[in-house]
């Protein structure tokens, strides 16, 4: 089955929430798996809020897009800011020191089968 999906949302942390499920609500005739659209619904509002906030620092003239893709049995979500990028060190996180940045990556890398950091965009792929 092929499936896509294109959005964008403004930099307002208000308006995640909605965007998300607009987003998933027409995956749910296409993913029975409930377990699997609780990973999405996480994934997309990880990277969503991470690209809100760090990439373009709520600052509402700025978007974040959003692309969702379903092809050959995997779900690809790639999700790009405005911002200047990351470069992000996973080996570096230590959940020991109680920082409240770095475990929404920390979190979708986890749930996801693989992660893509380039710059300012993320791609999360999840198998079905």
């Amino acid at each position: 089955m092929d499936f896509a999906y294109y959005g964008s949302i403004c930099s307002d942390l208000g308006l995640v929430e909605e965007f998300v499920e607009k987003t998933l609500k027409p995956l749910k005739d296409i993913i029975r798996n409930k377990d699997i659209m609780f990973d999405l619904r996480l994934i997309l509002s990880e990277l969503i809020i991470n690209g809100v906030f760090h990439g373009n620092e709520c600052i509402d003239t700025k978007s974040v897009e959003l692309s969702l893709r379903i092809k050959d049995d995997k779900v690809a979500i790639r999700v790009e800011d405005e911002g200047e990028g990351i470069d992000y060190n996973f080996a570096e996180y230590n959940p020991l020191d109680l920082q409240c940045s770095g475990r929404g990556l920390i979190i979708v890398r986890g749930l996801s089968d693989q992660l893509i950091v380039e710059d300012n965009s993320i791609t999360a792929i999840k198998n079905l």
